[in-house]
């Protein structure tokens, strides 16, 4: 029980941080303090909680063995039977012993993984009981074979088939419930082809959840048509009826919006607050990043429509005509529209760079590039003389290659640096990109005095500065780029204070600054406003 408790305060990030213990000694009762030991009490038991979550995550690898061993077992006890096989019984004892043994320790691994949460309660219960009917099978298989107890049990023998049997049909129950609670109840049916599926009176197949183009896209529901579909796509496959990770449902509106453990995943106006974001912000090897490692991944531009859609209050009954859409956004949704349609804004919907006619890219500019495991794609094929520079494949890139963008400086409109070892050395080279308009630099070396080689960029919307050192002194330097209109500042130094001023600066300006330091150690002192136990007394 302690270990459920934790997982729960470890999940909801809640704990009681002071308590009052009262014991009795003859007459006299105390209540003792617990201010000094509640650090050593949570350090213990988040310690456990560790400890139960790792141990837990070896149950898919032990239940393969009881699995393997009492196939064979049967598979030995018909071929014996018919005579097909001549194996000893001390044989098929050794291999039920070890089944025993390896449904015990999944019994025991399947219990601290279930610790965790995250799986729908009744069929949980079923799979743990068939769990455990499964290794009190393999042991009294074992105990009725075994020539330790042939002399010591009477009628011992009587109890071996019906075990291995019993053993044998709650493997397979225990083995498709445990499925079911990993990939959803119709995992197992929900590929059935027709017409196998009518024979069996299963349902019509449901089709691959894809996002269909839009008709109409100044007149689709927002929600329905544009949040839905990307929720569907990679969301709710781990949180609906069958499955709730997090006990979080995405498949219903109202379950949505209240939330899983830790409450609501949204707050509608403040994107930069919400959980959901947060999650599809974290590095993809980070075990919280959503979706999970392996799932299918939101895009740049899904994720730039989740963040509008809680921006402008997360409505579930409105058209896309009836929101603000920001020049950053026009293009993610003109892409969910038939033939790119599109979208009525009340500005400007496209960047004067887009239109310029530039010349051809240098050949062996482009070469060279490529050569550094550069990626170099034309923008658009109505414009194919405008690239996008992606160095995804090119983690050691450095300030000694940044020269190789120079002879492209009239080409170059997107600059993808992130994730790459360049310093503020490179920005001096990024300055004479004149024509850039979108700029990657996120968890790189740069500075704050790096940005100011940027302030001549007569184009420039966007800039990633997620997971670097920038502070407020940064923000300075970027107040001067007029033409801004998006800054992402997550995990970096800067402050609220900062980003309102570069707001003030540049009205127009949307800038993502996440969860900040200071917020983060408002939670860490969570518990110091909570009622302290009262003086001890006697």
């Amino acid at each position: 029980m302690a270990l459920r408790r934790t997982g729960n305060l470890v999940r909801r990030k809640k704990a009681a941080f002071y308590k009052k213990i009262s014991t009795k000694t003859g007459n006299v009762s105390f209540v003792i303090n617990e201010d000094i030991y509640q650090p050593m009490l949570t350090f213990i038991l988040l310690q456990a909680a560790d400890w139960a979550t790792f141990l837990g995550r070896f149950h898919p690898v032990l239940v393969h063995l009881p699995i393997g061993f009492l196939l064979l077992a049967g598979l030995l006890e018909i071929g014996r039977l018919l005579g097909k096989v001549d194996a000893k019984s001390s044989t098929v004892s050794f291999i039920l012993f070890w089944s025993a043994v390896g449904a015990t320790f999944a019994c025991g691994a399947g219990y601290l993984l279930s610790l965790g949460g995250g799986y729908e309660a009744e069929l949980l219960e079923k799979h743990k009981w068939q769990g455990i009917w499964v290794a009190v099978a393999a042991w009294v298989a074992w105990v009725a074979k075994s020539d330790l107890f042939t002399d010591k049990i009477p009628f011992g023998s009587l109890l071996y088939v019906p075990a291995l049997a019993i053993g044998g049909l709650y493997m397979m129950l225990a083995g498709h419930n445990g499925g079911s609670l990993t990939h959803g109840e119709d995992y197992l049916t929900q590929a059935t082809p027709e017409p196998i599926r009518g024979w069996v009176g299963l349902p019509p197949q449901e089709s691959i959840a894809k996002i269909e183009p839009i008709k109409d896209i100044n007149q689709a529901m927002v929600y329905q048509q544009v949040v839905q579909p990307i929720l569907k796509q990679s969301c709710v496959q781990c949180h609906n009826a069958s499955k709730m990770k997090g006990e979080l449902r995405m498949d219903e509106v109202e379950l949505f919006k209240k939330g899983g453990e830790n409450g609501p995943i949204f707050i509608a106006g403040k994107s930069a607050d919400s959980e959901m974001l947060k999650r599809c912000l974290l590095p993809l090897e980070d075990e919280h990043h959503m979706p999970p490692k392996g799932k299918t991944q939101l895009s740049e531009a899904q994720i730039g429509l989740l963040t509008w859609w809680i921006d402008q209050g997360a409505p579930f009954d409105k058209k896309v005509a009836e929101l603000k859409v920001s020049d950053a956004i026009q293009p993610a949704l003109a892409a969910l529209a038939v033939g790119g349609a599109a979208v009525a804004t009340a500005g400007p919907t496209e960047s004067a760079v887009l239109k310029l006619k530039v010349a051809a890219p240098d050949a062996q500019a482009v070469a060279a590039l490529k050569k550094a495991s550069l990626l170099a794609m034309p923008l658009a094929t109505e414009q194919p003389n405008l690239l996008e520079i992606s160095a995804i494949n090119a983690p050691n890139f450095a300030d000694a290659q940044a020269a190789l963008l120079a002879p492209l400086a009239q080409n170059i409109v997107w600059l993808k640096l992130g994730d790459t070892k360049i310093t503020d050395q490179t920005l001096l080279e990024i300055a004479k990109l004149k024509n850039l308009q979108k700029l990657h630099l996120e968890n790189t070396a740069v500075s704050d005095a790096g940005l100011k080689n940027l302030k001549n960029l007569p184009y420039l919307e966007y800039i990633n500065l997620v997971g670097t050192g920038i502070t407020d002194a940064g923000l300075k330097e970027l107040a001067t780029c007029k033409t801004l209109k998006q800054v992402y500042l997550w995990q970096s130094k800067a402050t609220e204070a900062g980003v309102a001023a570069l707001k003030q600066a540049l009205p127009g300006v949307e800038v993502v600054l996440g969860t900040t330091e200071a917020q983060i150690a408002e939670f860490i002192k969570v518990g110091e406003t909570a009622p302290k136990p009262a003086e001890a007394k006697k």
